[in-house]
């Protein structure tokens, strides 16, 4: 096998990262806070375009330290407090009266936060002018990878693809090769058992964040109150105090506590907080109920995110698809079955296991009820986990499951970007008419 080592560690290193609030929104304020650093002025007129998934999955979201929702009161608190520098924890530095000032210039001022086609899923364009200079900033392909940054006319920067323009409704260049797209699972795998500890042990801070985040959704109700309520059932016998109900409670507790406004960070997965708690709470569930080595938890984490990062290399950034309930879900199982001791063979079967269970659920948007979607994916994590461990797999050409997990994957992806393009549409189409 190729050894890759290094190059999974980079991926690692840049896709796992502590966030604050949706990922989404919080792209829009650190593209604000971009533009309004470079302006270096008051703003006197605004125009901020979005992708139709940023848009989405920004809609109906709670904003850390603020009761309203949404992308627009995120955009008032990128201008008014938010610091490029701090990256995708930009509203965790805002103090509580830059909450209210934010709050309060979105009352007063007219916010245009518009969708728009883009051959990018995650693509945000930021335009801001004051009474002397004007300023354009982009984001594309990542929540933090700022592509194009402009004052005045005079170009700073310039990472955009030649061919591709922001109102473009396909690529009309061709998609450059990642590592994962000719990666295997047992590659991955393989990989991940060779690699320093001192290299993936930076891993173990998102169970710490990721926990705390859950212990908020514990202590009482918020969103939803999915977590809080299995607490309560298993409280009153209800439900058992099993590993499937505890990993499932403390992953939508946390999702929870995050979806409702929570200001406190969380480890991220590829771009998204709620991906991070579904890859790293039920591993984090069973260590505590199987005490392991740090450094077998560090590898089993970097086996839940990497795979998570192999789904989505084929899904897509953002999909039509849920992210955080099928690509991250299945990372995490193959995460488990490592950590259960599971022979290769039954690591993909747990993830084919997945792919034939949770691979028709969508994503429409980033908001509380998302700790519903966290609380299945979690608990079909666990049982698949363990039910591939005892040699109960879905067997090949079972649906849109392949001869291998590789060619499940494949499939996956194609279903959930090819496939269900038209879905995305008609959700959003259906958000937008009950919003209005």
């Amino acid at each position: 096998m190729r050894d890759i080592r290094n190059e999974l560690v980079e991926m690692l290193r840049n896709e796992v990262k502590p966030a604050v609030g949706c990922t989404e929104p919080v792209a829009l304020a650190l593209a604000c806070a971009k533009a309004k650093e470079l302006l270096g002025e008051e703003v006197v007129d605004n125009k901020m375009l979005v992708s139709n998934n940023i848009f989405k999955n920004g809609m109906g979201v709670g904003i850390p330290g603020s009761k309203i929702l949404g992308l627009k009161v995120a955009a008032c608190m990128g201008i008014v407090g938010g610091k490029s520098a701090d990256g995708l924890s930009v509203l965790e530095g805002l103090t509580e009266e830059e909450v209210r000032e934010s709050e309060k210039y979105l009352e007063e001022h007219t916010i245009s936060v518009e969708p728009t086609d883009s051959a990018d899923k995650i693509y945000l364009e930021v335009m801001l002018k004051g009474a002397n200079h004007e300023v354009l900033v982009k984001i594309r392909g990542r929540h933090d990878n700022f592509t194009y940054l402009a004052k005045d006319g005079e170009v700073i920067l310039d990472n955009e693809p030649k061919e591709v323009s922001a109102t473009e409704t396909s690529a009309t260049e061709e998609r450059k090769e990642t590592l994962m797209d000719n990666a295997t699972v047992a590659e991955i795998v393989d990989n991940v058992e060779k690699m320093d500890f001192e290299d993936i042990k930076f891993l173990l801070d998102g169970i710490k964040m990721n926990r705390a985040m859950a212990e908020v959704g514990l202590r009482e109700k918020t969103g939803v109150g999915t977590g809080f309520g299995i607490k309560e059932a298993i409280k009153a016998g209800e439900l058992g105090d099993d590993l499937v109900n505890y990993a499932m409670m403390l992953t939508s507790a946390a999702s929870d506590a995050r979806m409702s406004g929570v200001k406190m960070p969380v480890m991220s997965s590829n771009g998204s907080g709620n991906h991070g708690l579904t890859a790293i709470l039920p591993i984090a569930a069973y260590n505590e109920r199987n005490p392991q080595s740090d450094e077998r938890v560090a590898r089993a984490l970097a086996i839940s995110h990497l795979i998570t990062a192999y789904i989505k290399n084929f899904t897509g950034r953002l999909s039509p698809m849920c992210g955080c309930g099928v690509a991250a879900a299945i990372g995490c199982t193959a995460g488990l079955s490592w950590l259960m001791d599971a022979e290769q063979s039954q690591i993909e079967g747990a993830m084919e296991n997945m792919i034939a269970n949770l691979s028709g659920m969508i994503c429409d948007g980033a908001k509380p009820g998302c700790a519903c979607k966290l609380a299945t994916a979690s608990s079909a994590a666990v049982q698949n986990a363990i039910l591939a461990k005892r040699g109960c797999i879905v067997p090949g050409l079972n649906g849109i499951v392949g001869r291998s997990v590789d060619e499940s994957v494949r499939a996956l992806g194609c279903v959930g970007d090819e496939g269900m393009s038209v879905t995305d549409n008609v959700i959003l189409d259906v958000m937008n008419e009950m919003n209005k």
